[in-house]
This record gives structure tokens, C-alpha cells and sequence, in this order.
């Protein structure tokens, strides 16, 4: 399978849906994407009913990934917050990642407990912390070939040219891309695509602080990897909140609305499983 170095380096461009548990990860490769994205945001929320504002770590967080990656053999970029410390938690994090078989690795440049970059709120490590966490993951990653982009919410925080200046400083301590979060409109996005040698990723968000773009368009403005990281479970969401609201109501007009039962079972591979029991489990009487 192609690796996600490779993907970066001959998609126009790259685009990675956001999977938020196994059957998101299970769809969009059946959907035929490339690869995807698991995000904090989308993860913690499905899985822990919480906001990303902190409150799970790397423990939470590495087994909500480790689950959602079970259901796709698609490379992956698996979002890793701040690394959850200083350089030491830094490589801890991107070697735990790497032995659950992500391809792809972002940190950011927030200070703990840090938070969704669409969130105002923040605070900003040291460029020098940054630029140490970036050295070491990228001189410490079990294998080369893994993919580390650094991530900078200095846009908000100081202003887009600090968020340049950062983007700079990270790509010479070792970043393979940038991820400038959260520019605020066209204009931004275009100087963000231009300023640098090394690929630019762009965040996606419904309801976040950046235009929302096609691929297409994002290609144009100089973007390699695109995000979608939250629309899947935005809709998921709004569809069950239709059906429980329906049923507390005492309205089952949903029925047949949804994923047919048959094609359900197809998604979660129940044939594969059936075909396994069928070859290999004894039959009644030859039980004994």
C-alpha cells in the first residue's frame, strides 16, 4: 500500500476525511479515500462525551485510536495534541503512535490543557519548546519514513506573522509540513500557502474560524493535505439526535430511513465473519 509520505508527495491534494471510531474509519475506505485523519476534537467527543479542552490524555486518547484504526488499513495522521509534556512525552507519544501503526504524526505548539484551535482560550509554548519537541520526535521516530507535521495556533493567539515566523522555525527544527491553524479568511490562507517550501495542511472545520473550501480550491491556494476532521460526526450526531428526539416523542417515522440492515452488516464485514464460521467451525455432531 502506498505510505503516507508518498500520498503527500503525488496527491492534488491529499484529502483526509475524519474518522471518529471504527465504523467512520471502516467507511471511508470503502468510500475509497487514501487515507484519513483522526483528530482529538471528534474522538473525544464520540468516545468520552467531552469537549477538547483537555480533560484526556494520552491514555484515553491512544486507545481511542488504537480502536478506530481496527476498523481501516488506510495510512492514517493521528492528531497528538502537545505531545502531553516536554521532549521526553514528545517521543514517548509519536513512538506509541508509530507501534500502533500510524503513519503520520501533528504536535502543537499549545500549552497544556491545551484545546480545540477553534476555541478561543489558548496559550502558546516557547518557539524554542516547539522547536525541541519538533527535533525530537523527528531525530527520535522508530521509523524514518513516518510523517511529522508541526502545528502552530499563533494566528489567533499573536497574530499570522508570528504564526509564519513559528511555521519557519519548525520546518528547520525538523517538521516534514505545516499545519497554520485557524487563518481567518481567503487572503490568509493564500499567504499561508505561498510562504513556505514545505507542504501546508488546511483545517476544515464546519462552524470554525476558516473559510470552509473545496479541495480543489484548497490546491490552488498551495495546500497539500486537507482535513475534514469533524463533518462525519457532525451529521452523525444530528441524525441521532433526530431519531431519539422522534422516539422520545413517540414517533417512529425513521423507520427505513436509515442504513438498510442488510447493507449494515456488509459494512462491519459480517460475510467475512460468516464464512469463517462456516469453514472452520465443527458441525453439531462432530463436535465430540
Amino acid at each position: 500500500m502506498t505510505t503516507f509520505r508518498q500520498l503527500v508527495a503525488s496527491e492534488r491534494p491529499l484529502v483526509l476525511p475524519g474518522a471518529h471510531d471504527a465504523i467512520s474509519a471502516r467507511l471511508i475506505q470503502r468510500a475509497g479515500f487514501k487515507a484519513y485523519f483522526i483528530g482529538g476534537f471528534p474522538l473525544v467527543g464520540a468516545r468520552y462525551g467531552v469537549p477538547d479542552i483537555g480533560l484526556v490524555a494520552l491514555g484515553e486518547i491512544g486507545a481511542g485510536i488504537r480502536d478506530t484504526m481496527a476498523g481501516s488499513d488506510l495510512p492514517v495522521l493521528v492528531d497528538a495534541d502537545n505531545g502531553y509534556g516536554d521532549v521526553k512525552t514528545v517521543v514517548h507519544a509519536i513512538n506509541f503512535y508509530e507501534r500502533l501503526g500510524a503513519q503520520a504524526v501533528f504536535f502543537e505548539d499549545q500549552v497544556s490543557p491545551k484545546r480545540c484551535g477553534h476555541i478561543a482560550g489558548k496559550q502558546l509554548l516557547s518557539s524554542a519548546q516547539m522547536e525541541a519537541n519538533i527535533r525530537a520526535a523527528a531525530e527520535n521516530r522508530i521509523n524514518r519514513d513516518t510523517y511529522i507535521i508541526a502545528r502552530t495556533d499563533a494566528r489567533e493567539v499573536y497574530g499570522l506573522d508570528e504564526a509564519l515566523r513559528r511555521g519557519e522555525r519548525y520546518a528547520r527544527a525538523g517538521a516534514d509540513a505545516l499545519f497554520i491553524e485557524a487563518p481567518t479568511s481567503v487572503e490568509e490562507m493564500a499567504v499561508i500557502g505561498r510562504t513556505f517550501d514545505v507542504p501546508q495542511l488546511a483545517n476544515m472545520l464546519e462552524g470554525g474560524r476558516t473559510p470552509l473550501l473545496r479541495p480543489a480550491e484548497l490546491e490552488d491556494l498551495g495546500f497539500r493535505i486537507v482535513i475534514y476532521g469533524i463533518s462525519a460526526l457532525m451529521h452523525a450526531v444530528r441524525a441521532m439526535q433526530n431519531v431519539y428526539d422522534s422516539l422520545a416523542r413517540g414517533d417512529i417515522g425513521f423507520a427505513g430511513k436509515g442504513v438498510g440492515f442488510e447493507d449494515y452488516k456488509s459494512i462491519v464485514g459480517f460475510e467475512r465473519w460468516a464464512e469463517i464460521e462456516a469453514r472452520y467451525q465443527p458441525k453439531e455432531g462432530e463436535r465430540s
